[in-house]
């Protein structure tokens, strides 16, 4: 049986519903407060490992996760802490009744100030009321807004990859419904955002109003704000909630600048400095990256203090390091680039005889690896290494080669990666990175 919301009895329970929904409110902002609380780690390492293996589709979604828990859960912290505070309040009411301003005997004009700004104590409990009960539909606003201004990014990016990538070598016609589509995205994005920033001017306007609402229809399923559309409305026809909507925005602004900043501790060093013969990130070495969220940048080596007398070097997959060996040796460029999010539940035959003859190429693959990678340890030369595709401890794919040091003495020394890149039309050893060890033989 479906609820007649015009009904007087509908309306008189959803207004009991509103006085007596504090407890449950409480009840649900504790348990949310701690279910947030655990999620969190667990998505921010997904988040790392996402990023670390460069899955843009993955990381977007993680990042949404993310932010929308970070709102959550400061919202219903703010909510319990104001909470908490309404039924203090409640309680100071119950002994001390009304604020008595003739007992407190203060001058006139600090009287008339306080009766004006403080008013009376049931004031106050109401204000608290209003704040309390309208968070929770701010805070699932604010995530809604997030979610949508990702699905317009995301529908750029993905009207670009669809018909404006390689233009040159495909049909006219496609490329020009690409530059309509993404027009109307782009102008769709500034009319919604100002009619937004205006509180709805544009919807109000005789002669914008016919202009913007094409652009207003495509939107409202573009960017999912049928599903919350009467928040929005029913904070803008009541002045508490359009303010309050309004301020939380620059808060969590405000709170995100704060979050950004750092203590630096010196002028000339950071931690987060790249290695090099003065500096050693801790990336950079095997020994540190024990926790999970923690990887290899780049390239590592086991530790800081090597005792054997070959010193093994681990280097992070990237995809640009396949697209040099494209670059160097073009007979390895496949003609269709299996990277990226594919599936394997329907494979042909033809993609069976591809991968058989990309298996034939690994050799060539490796050869080509040693080609554009060399070493060099202080001045001595480690051309063509021997490297092999292993995955690291923390599960980081990459590739791995074993330096001797049969002819290294003792001490201090440098570890630099080089890489050949193309430049015009040639190409020229870069180094990718310098590695500092000590070397202190065992035997």
């Amino acid at each position: 049986m479906q609820n007649n919301y015009r009904s007087k009895a509908f309306k008189a329970w959803l207004d009991k519903l509103q006085q007596e929904s504090w407890q449950l409110e409480l009840i649900i902002s504790g348990f949310s407060i701690y279910g947030l609380s655990q999620a969190f780690e667990p998505l921010e390492l997904y988040f790392n490992i996402s990023q670390n293996e460069s899955n843009s589709y993955l990381t977007t979604i993680l990042m949404i996760a993310l932010i929308s828990c970070s709102i959550l859960l400061f919202t219903l912290l703010l909510h319990v802490i104001l909470r908490g505070l309404w039924i203090g309040a409640l309680g100071l009411r119950y002994v001390s009744g009304d604020i008595d301003y003739k007992k407190l005997n203060y001058r006139p004009k600090f009287d008339r100030y306080l009766r004006k700004k403080v008013g009376s104590f049931d004031k106050y409990i109401a204000k608290l009321e209003d704040y309390c009960s309208i968070l929770f539909a701010v805070s699932f606003l604010l995530i809604f807004y997030i979610l949508s201004v990702f699905i317009v990014i995301g529908s750029i990016v993905a009207i670009a990859y669809l018909f404006l990538r390689n233009h040159e070598n495909q049909h006219f016609l496609l490329f020009v419904i690409g530059m309509v589509l993404l027009f109307f995205i782009l102008i769709g994005m500034l009319l919604t955002f100002l009619d937004f920033v205006t509180q709805g001017y544009l919807k109000k306007n005789k002669w914008l109003a016919k202009i913007y609402f094409p652009f207003y229809w495509v939107f409202s399923y573009l960017t999912l704000s049928f599903l919350y559309r009467p928040l929005v409305h029913n904070f803008l026809d009541n002045r508490f909630g359009k303010r309050l909507s309004f301020t939380l925005i620059p808060i969590y602004f405000v709170i995100m600048l704060l979050a950004s900043y750092n203590y630096n501790r010196s002028n000339y060093f950071s931690a987060v400095d790249d290695s090099n013969s003065f500096t050693a990130n801790a990336s950079n070495y095997d020994e540190n990256i024990t926790e999970k969220g923690v990887f290899i940048s780049d390239a590592s080596i086991p530790s800081k203090i090597i005792n054997t007398n070959y010193l093994p070097v681990f280097l992070e997959y990237q995809n640009d390091i396949e697209d040099v060996i494209f670059e160097y040796n073009k007979s390895l460029k496949p003609e269709e680039d299996k990277r990226g999010l594919k599936s394997d539940i329907f494979t042909s035959t033809n993609q069976m005889i591809a991968k058989n003859s990309r298996d034939r190429l690994k050799a060539d693959y490796m050869q080509t690896l040693s080609n554009i990678y060399s070493f060099k340890i202080d001045s001595l030369d480690y051309n063509n290494p021997d490297f092999i595709y292993a995955k690291h401890n923390n599960n980081q794919q990459g590739f791995e080669t074993v330096l001797s040091l049969k002819n290294i003495t003792e001490g201090k020394h440098v570890l630099t990666i080089n890489r050949l890149v193309k430049k015009d039309s040639a190409f020229i050893k870069t180094t990718l990175l310098n590695i500092p060890f000590w070397y202190f033989n065992s035997n």
